[in-house]
């Protein structure tokens, strides 16, 4: 909204400041009811996504508990089945189990029943003398069904300890194939309960294991009246039969409210079921609503009595805005007319502004450049140096600097620039926004520079070294050799009774012998530290840091 220097002064002012407070007002007060829906909508997936996860994770333990058990049956099972039920069998198989179990920690006891439902085996502490347990259900389904699969039953009291306990066991025949008994194993109720009290899912929450037909094997919390109950009939197990789920209902055990999610196992007939109550899903957030509220409303309050500051920032801001945009205005002007091309780089790193003359410079117009990265066409072995001196400017530990660098041109392939870049600030502010390049096309400067520097290191007749770079590098090569303690060779040569040759054949013979002599002697430094160069008028030198005799006559 912008406000005239009329209508500040006149007095419309204050209708129109009411006006803007209004409509800040029904704006906040709205934005804050749909934020809250939207709070609320969140905290109920956050806490769906965490029953989901608990689920799947107690689900996984679950099945790993049962299939550490499964592993241990099948080894009974094939040694009864191998070994037999004689005295001595039982005997080893005894001290076998002994040992194993002190290794599983959620197992209980291991047991074996013979084909009448006498007891065989078993690592609980208890005569077995006279204990039978051919009424038990899992003893009946065995001795009935030829199926060698494990099977999870009902929980029941123990016979030797009294507590809940899940039962887990398997039929072993004998060598014709008829049933011979059954190896059992157990898990305490108790350590299901125990292990899931360890995860928070809130005061009125729950976690409950189920078998795949509705029994509850373990819940926690529990208070000894939950194990056993048959929950068939629930929704959960007369609807949807899908592997895993989000569920709300209100719990037939305790009447709460609930938010949960279930899980089946993949690999066993199991369910995990964790829940969360809905009280105490939304308890927090209630909480933060109250806070909120009082909040929003103090802060409605505020926005009357602010009016005329905001309306008062947005003429500042004007006035601002309007000496930022004729700063601009002049920045264009002088950077259009500019023969160098100008670049504004942003803190992200690409391109905000390209002066026309980069058609000219590399090849592409402004406006293909805005937008894309500034250091995109840099050559691969000068961008490392280029990015540090970027970020330098951008951390502010550098206000100006200077680079020569290649780029990629659309047309003529890579040439060497020259950038002067200035760190760039924010308009009546020290804070940086930025960084501008004013570059220009230093190529021909370059090659100009490479030739005079290969001039200044060769000899014009030869093409050799010349006899400076020659004992430049004789310098290096001899401190190379003392630290690396490797040998150094050093072949000096004359050409004999090159004056009288020369006079008598004339300089033209005497140049092209001496192109003879220093062709020979390229034909031969094939090694990166070799070197032949021309020391004086016929003489020449080579050197070599490898070993003596790097440098061959022919």
């Amino acid at each position: 909204m912008t406000f005239s220097r009329r209508a500040v002064g006149g007095g419309h002012l204050p209708v129109r400041a009411a006006g803007f407070v209004a409509l800040v007002c029904v704006a906040i007060l709205t934005l804050n009811g749909w934020r809250e829906f939207v709070s609320r909508n969140t905290v109920l997936e956050t806490a769906q996504a965490d029953m989901s996860n608990l689920a799947r994770s107690l689900t996984q333990h679950a099945e790993d508990t049962i299939q550490l058990a499964d592993t241990i049956l099948i080894g009974m099972v094939e040694r009864l089945e191998t070994d037999g039920t004689g005295p001595l069998a039982i005997e080893r198989l005894q001290a076998f189990l002994d040992l194993r179990k002190a290794t599983l920690s959620p197992i209980r006891g291991l047991f074996a029943y013979g084909e009448d439902g006498h007891w065989l085996l078993t690592t609980e502490k208890v005569d077995i003398a006279g204990l039978n347990n051919s009424d038990r259900q899992y003893f009946q389904r065995h001795r009935e069904s030829t199926d060698r699969g494990t099977l999870i039953g009902q929980p029941v009291r123990s016979k030797s300890g009294g507590q809940w306990i899940i039962t887990l066991s398997r039929r072993f025949n004998h060598p014709d194939g008829s049933f011979a008994g059954v190896a059992l194993m157990t898990i305490d109720v108790a350590y299901f309960a125990k292990f899931y009290a360890q995860f928070d899912v809130g005061p009125h929450g729950a976690i409950t294991l189920l078998s795949a037909d509705g029994i509850i094997l373990a819940r926690s919390p529990d208070d000894g009246s939950y194990v056993g109950r048959d929950m068939a009939s629930t929704p959960l197990f007369q609807g949807s039969r899908a592997s895993a789920g989000a569920y709300q209902f209100m719990s037939p055990l305790d009447g709460v409210e609930r938010l949960s999610f279930y899980k089946r196992g993949d690999r066993y007939p199991v369910m995990v079921l964790a829940t969360k109550a809905q009280d105490d899903v939304f308890a927090a957030w209630q909480q933060q609503l109250r806070i909120r509220v009082v909040i929003v409303l103090a802060l409605v309050a505020m926005i009357a009595s602010m009016g005329i500051y905001i309306v008062r920032q947005l003429l500042e801001r004007q006035r601002m805005a309007a000496m930022l945009g004729a700063k601009e205005t002049e920045f264009r002007l002088l950077a259009e007319g500019s023969s160098d091309m100008v670049t504004r780089i942003g803190l992200d790193g690409r391109l905000l502004y390209v002066s026309p003359s980069s058609a000219r410079l590399v090849g592409w117009r402004a406006d293909q450049l805005i937008g894309t990265p500034a250091l995109a066409g840099v050559n691969d072995e000068d961008l490392p140096r280029v990015e540090l001196l970027v970020a330098t400017l951008k951390r502010g530990e550098a206000e100006d600097a200077r680079i020569s660098y290649r780029t990629r041109h659309r047309e003529k392939g890579e040439i060497w620039i020259e950038s002067t870049m200035h760190l760039s600030r924010k308009f009546g502010s020290d804070e940086i926004d930025g960084v501008v390049a004013i570059s220009r096309d230093m190529t021909a400067q370059k090659v100009l520079e490479d030739k005079l520097a290969a001039l200044a290191t060769l000899d014009g007749l030869t093409g050799l070294a010349n006899r400076r770079h020659f004992d430049d590098r004789l310098g290096e090569e001899w401190a190379r050799a003392r630290r690396d303690g490797t040998p150094l060779s050093l072949l000096l040569i004359d050409v004999d009774h090159f004056k009288k040759y020369n006079d008598h054949y004339g300089h033209q013979a005497g140049d092209r012998c001496l192109h003879w002599v220093a062709n020979v002697l390229t034909d031969v430094t094939r090694r990166p530290a070799d070197l032949a160069a021309r020391y004086g008028g016929e003489e020449f030198v080579g050197s070599s840091a490898e070993s003596v005799g790097g440098f061959w006559l022919r």
